[in-house]
């Protein structure tokens, strides 16, 4: 894999699943539990570079990601967030939404931007092994869906 951005999200340690043009993971830095990272799977630094093909995969993972976090943290709302400042190449950050908190591994994730936009500087930090312990708990879920 020689996308940048799916190598700064911790790939392969954080994926959580993968379709033909798209990887799913653990975003390490977590302003809600659960928060992922939808990367493209080729370079491409303009939404209107992706195929076709892309567009209609893109489906196929949203469909798996809101599946996946409906049952594993009962989000209320859910963002997609594409920003590409920082990372260049096309991704979405998402965000699952929620009023009060998740516990997971003895830790609290609280929304602090709930009900408004997501607070992304306020998060739940996780380190290197527990954010591949996240992805692992997620694909196994995934998998069994």
């Amino acid at each position: 894999m020689s996308n940048p951005t799916a190598l700064a999200f911790g790939y392969p340690d954080n994926k959580v699943a993968e379709t033909d043009h798209w990887l799913v993971l653990v975003r390490p830095k977590q302003p809600t539990f659960g928060s992922l990272v939808l990367v493209y799977k080729d370079r491409a630094e303009a939404f209107s570079d992706l195929s076709p093909a892309a567009f209609s995969d893109l489906k196929l993972a949203i469909d798996g990601i809101e599946r996946l976090l409906r049952q594993v943290v009962a989000y209320e709302k859910i963002n997609y967030l594409m920003l590409m400042m920082v990372d260049r190449d096309v991704h979405f950050h998402v965000i699952p939404r929620y009023s009060g908190e998740r516990v997971h591994a003895g830790r609290a994730f609280v929304d602090a931007g709930w009900p408004a936009a997501p607070a992304l500087g306020a998060t739940v930090d996780l380190d290197a092994a527990a954010a591949a312990d996240l992805a692992a708990l997620l694909a196994k879920t995934w998998s069994a869906a």
